[in-house]
């Protein structure tokens, strides 16, 4: 079962799990501490940042 859900604001994830921090960086997701952080979903951010939702999500629950 999933524990990082598309619904989820990048804020969220990285309070809860702060080992996905470097997964972010690496996908080019790098406004962690910027207001967007609390508003924006991941399933939003990886497709503003141009990475598949589904994939993104994969590798994210796969870090925690």
């Amino acid at each position: 079962m999933a524990k990082i859900t598309g619904d989820m604001t990048i804020a969220q994830v990285i309070e809860k799990y702060p080992s996905t921090v470097k997964i972010l960086m690496s996908m080019g997701i790098h406004c962690l501490g910027c207001p967007s952080a609390t508003a924006e979903s991941i399933r939003e951010a990886a497709m503003v940042h141009g990475q598949d939702p589904d994939e993104f999500l994969k590798k994210l629950n796969e870090a925690v």
